[in-house]
């Protein structure tokens, strides 16, 4: 079959002539050619210029770049013969108010046109147009509209323009790109001297601010970094608007008849840039382009967030493919992150150096007289900047005493010398082992931020005339004034990487999940923010303990460099812990630390996630738990460091992960941790703990008058296990659930708790037992639109039981309306009395939850684990698969129907994947050891999980499909 644009001309102006004797024929044949017919010819040639091009770029003949001008230059030819037929009798006559030039401005004046880009069109016209020159604007703009094209469109006289440019920079920045298509030539002739002369009048200093000032509020409304790992490539920082606002100042500064774009001579005639910079300048924006036209092409809109769905498919199609360890899209986007560090590193250079060259001031001038003393530095614009005597080149340690030099003064470090420092950066090379630049790093690393005073603090938390700043948060201090802001700079100008060559490997590395938001560089500099803003008093009030802990550690350096470490050895295969620690001993040793930090941050890198994954996947009430966790810690100083540094790994990954509940839980493990370490009462003694817990609680009954027989009844209830498992305000309430129910007879009991300070609300159900309880109780929360994040399972003497479940609201938070927790118990009751059906009410819900391209993009490979040796009593499974409605309730039914007891439950979510325990026994009260039973036990698990994969993203198990897939690995990878 004949392709569609086989006899179409390649070339525009073939394409423009074509169009025209189609058009002229068209007339000829009919000399009452109608609108709509009209309409067709336009469409069909637009279609088919569109088909063009998009042939030609899939085939790899243009580049993005290149499509684009290729695209802009097909529709001039179509602007130009369309604005003949409109406007022909009005320019063919005497009078000037029918005169009008159609000009080009924005990306269309800039010859640069993405598929779907609106086309930014000014209409010059007189200052009194005719009424007949208006209507025919008019139907101009409708027959373009008709025609499936975007416009952005004005009307205005030369003075309107002048006006509209003067008061708005964003007017004034589209005039820039002024490009006349078709009509009067005077009127455009008149224009142009105007704006030339208004562009002088504003001056570049001005303008060049101006468009200082809206990149920094942009860079705020997308995120003020480039690397988020689904980025939006054109308004995000290092995007495509950044290069732009590069292209305009030069533009301005030069005169935009003198520059054109960055392949222009005239931008080699400042001698700002090297060679090198211009190809790379030239390089980073074919790139842009070329994503952003693949973008367009498979959402088949104006889409310019590189979401989780489009990234492996633009990948594939510019042809990244698997390297190694690291999957196609993940060469992808590290290949995006470094061209938008590139950016960054461009935007700093060339915007100071513009600058200086629109002041026409020299560096000398601005020397005199503000000189730093015995450093060689001076200051431009309050800013350290090393004068002409300080040569990095032939004193590579002189980049590390600027920096070192910036942080004494607190202040910033001047962009001119920022680019010397990029421009040099392969210099610090030779200082890798250097004892100065060494210690200079190290106090770079643990620099924090000016100390806020509990006074100040409690001024700040309780100040109720001001509630703006009575925030969770206190504001931090200026980003000169601590480490992260050094630390930024060592790594967006490469001498980071330099200096310690295993970062080079982080830099722009992402993880292809919903979980973590930054790429792995930008999560290990967060997390050294957050730890220095911690221990400076910069925090929430859930982190008033990990404050105080941080206060009183021996080993700062060794927790700050570990902290920068922890996630080193991702991307190279194997367990990224042991490969990061093995790492460390190398990396730690060059920088000349000691051998007790070298092995401390070596432990710490080891055993980094080994905190989290206790406290969210294991019953921390259980004694094993505890005693294994004591056998790997050893000292209390190693706990206090791996508690610290799980708090801020954690905070890093992004701002939903953190919350009051899992502060709460890692809380509570570190103390019973510590307990045992400083050598008070052990673990084993767990009757003497029983007795102190009982004898302390009958003290706290007898102050609240609860009748003698009520509290010897229910003392005698709970197995040891459930004494332990909660506290004494949670003891209480379930004593006077206990006893309202046996005094009313009632055989089921449900109430709601909110707990605040906790960020959870605590649903207690005291109930007769019977098999599938947890399931339902499980479903009915569900379908309540309550998460569950733990649960307590205990069977007391009496044959009763008294599940106790923590929920969450759908932001992670305190479920709290009472209508809603009305609800809960309203399902929970109808559940368990199976007057509703808990399981079509679940597939009602999720018929109803439609799984975006984003999620089903990522495929979460079902997987479960049983494990023996985590409990002396119970059987252990951890179940692996995508987080969504229900799939507690399907879980726990599977368990059920296995005949298997769950006593303990905990959930935790990553993104869209869900990592839920279960702590089981069988129906004789013992661990399940017979491996047949256990192989059983996780099929039967493992086929609910991959049906519901299979039915939301389509692969079947054990698939090849081509969808990228998340790397499986061990329980203690899958934290951060």
């Amino acid at each position: 079959m004949k392709h569609p644009t086989a006899d179409f001309p390649s070339n525009p102006t073939l394409a423009t002539q074509t169009l025209r004797e189609q058009t002229r024929i068209a007339f000829r044949d009919n000399s009452n050619l109608s609108r709509d017919e009209l309409l067709q010819i336009f469409r069909r040639h637009l279609g088919r210029v569109q088909t063009q091009v998009r042939t030609e770029f899939e085939i790899n003949r243009l580049s993005g770049l290149q499509a684009s001008k290729q695209l802009t230059a097909y529709i001039d030819g179509l602007m130009s013969v369309l604005f003949d037929l409109f406007y022909n009798k009005l320019l063919n006559s005497d009078d000037p108010n029918n005169y009008i030039a159609l000009v080009a401005t924005g990306g269309y004046g800039r010859n640069c046109l993405a598929p779907f880009s609106d086309l930014d069109l000014l209409f010059i016209t007189p200052k009194q147009p005719s009424k007949e020159l208006q209507d025919t604007i008019e139907q101009h703009l409708y027959f373009l509209w008709d025609l499936g094209l975007k416009i952005g469109h004005a009307i205005r006289s030369i003075p309107q323009c002048l006006t509209a440019a003067k008061e708005d920079v964003t007017i004034l920045t589209a005039l820039l790109d002024i490009r006349l298509l078709s009509g009067y030539q005077g009127l455009y002739n008149d224009f142009i001297p105007q704006l030339k002369e208004l562009c002088n009048e504003i001056g570049a200093s001005r303008f060049i601010l101006e468009k200082s000032k809206e990149r920094e509020n942009r860079h705020k409304k997308f995120g003020d970094t480039p690397y988020f790992v689904e980025p939006n490539i054109k308004e995000g920082k290092g995007g495509l608007r950044d290069l732009q606002t590069i292209y305009w100042e030069y533009h301005f500064t030069l005169g935009f008849d003198q520059f054109a774009d960055f392949s222009s001579p005239k931008i080699r005639e400042l001698n700002l840039l090297t060679e090198q910079e211009i190809h790379r300048l030239q390089r980073a924006h074919n790139f842009l382009w070329t994503v952003r036209f693949q973008l367009h092409y498979i959402s088949g809109r104006a889409e310019d967030r590189l979401t989780f769905d489009m990234q492996p498919v633009v990948g594939g199609r510019i042809g990244y493919t698997k390297h190694g360890q690291q999957v196609g899209v993940e060469r992808f986007m590290r290949h995006y992150f470094l061209t938008a560090r590139e950016v960054m590193r461009l935007t700093y250079v060339i915007e100071s150096a513009l600058t200086l060259y629109t002041q026409k001031t020299t560096l000398n001038k601005f020397e005199s007289g503000k000189f730093i003393p015995h450093t060689g530095c001076t200051l431009l614009e309050g800013k350290i900047l090393p004068t002409a005597h300080i040569s990095f080149e032939k004193n590579p340690i002189e980049m590390m005493c600027l920096l070192k030099l910036a942080q004494t003064q607190k202040r910033a470090i001047h962009p001119l010398a920022v680019h010397q420092l990029i421009r040099w950066e392969r210099k610090a090379a030779s200082l890798r082992g250097n004892a100065e630049a060494s210690e200079i790093f190290l106090d770079l690393l643990c620099d924090t931020p000016i100390h806020l005073s509990p006074k100040a603090r409690y001024r700040l938390l309780n100040n109720k005339d001001n509630q703006e700043e009575r925030t969770t948060y206190i504001l931090p201090p200026p980003e000169e004034q601590f480490n992260m802001h050094w630390l930024h700079i060592l790594n967006e100008t490469g001498i980071l990487g330099q200096f310690m060559p295993e970062w080079r490997r982080m830099v722009g590395q992402m993880q292809f999940d919903t979980y973590h938001i930054f790429t792995v560089d930008q999560h290990s500099i967060e997390a050294v923010r957050l730890l220095a803003l911690l221990e400076a008093g910069y925090h929430q009030d859930d982190l008033q303990f990990a404050h105080k802990l941080l206060q009183g550690i021996q080993s700062k350096r060794a927790l700050y460099m570990a902290t920068l470490l922890h996630d080193m050895g991702k991307g190279r295969g194997g367990d990224h812990s042991e490969v990061g620690s093995e790492m460390a001993l190398t990396i730690c040793s060059r920088l000349n630390m000691s051998a007790e930090e070298t092995d401390t941050v070596s432990w710490l890198i080891l055993h980094h996630l080994l905190l989290s994954h206790t406290a969210f996947q294991r019953d921390i009430d259980d004694p094993k738990t505890i005693l294994d966790l004591v056998d790997t810690i050893q000292s209390p100083e190693r706990l206090r460091l791996l508690f610290l540094l799980t708090v801020s790994d954690m905070r890093a990954v992004n701002k939903k992960v953190w919350n009051a509940w899992k502060a709460t839980l890692l809380t509570e493990l570190y103390n019973r941790v510590a307990e045992v370490l400083e050598g008070s009462l052990a673990t084993q003694e767990r009757d003497t703990r029983v007795y102190r817990v009982k004898n302390h609680l009958e003290k706290q009954f007898a102050i609240q008058n609860l009748p003698n027989s009520a509290v010897e009844f229910f003392m005698n209830l709970g197995y040891a296990s459930y004494w332990l498992s909660f506290d004494e305000d949670t003891h209480i309430r379930h004593a006077h659930l206990i006893t309202q129910a046996h005094k009313e007879e009632s055989p089921l009991t449900i109430r709601s708790y909110p707990l605040p300070d906790r960020g959870v609300t605590e649903v207690t159900v005291y109930a007769v037992d019977h098999p599938g309880l947890f399931s339902k109780i499980a479903g009915a929360l569900a379908v309540a639109g309550a998460s569950i994040v733990d649960a307590r399972i205990h069977t007391l003497t009496n044959g009763m039981v008294l599940d106790t479940f923590w929920v969450q609201d759908a932001a992670q938070d305190v479920f709290d309306d009472p209508h809603r927790l009305e609800r809960i118990i309203e399902l929970i009751s109808d559940a368990l009395a199976e007057k509703i059906d808990i399981e079509q009410r679940l597939n009602d819900c999720n018929r109803h939850m439609l799984y975006g391209r984003r999620m089903r993009a990522i495929h979460v490979p079902p997987r479960v684990v049983i494990d023996n040796q985590a409990s002396n009593g119970f059987t252990v499974i951890e179940v692996n698969g995508r987080d969504r409605l229900g799939l507690l309730y399907d879980v726990t039914k599977t368990i059920k129907e296995q005949k298997l007891q769950i006593s303990s439950a905990h959930i935790t979510t990553y993104g869209i994947r869900a990592v839920d325990v279960f702590y089981v026994k069988d129906v004789f009260g013992l661990k399940v050891l017979d491996k047949k039973r256990l192989s059983i036990i996780r099929e039967a698990i493992l086929k609910v999980l991959e049906e519901v994969e299979e039915n939301i993203t389509g692969i079947q198990p054990n698939s090849t499909a081509s969808i990228v897939q998340m790397e499986v690995v061990p329980p203690k990878e899958e934290k951060n």
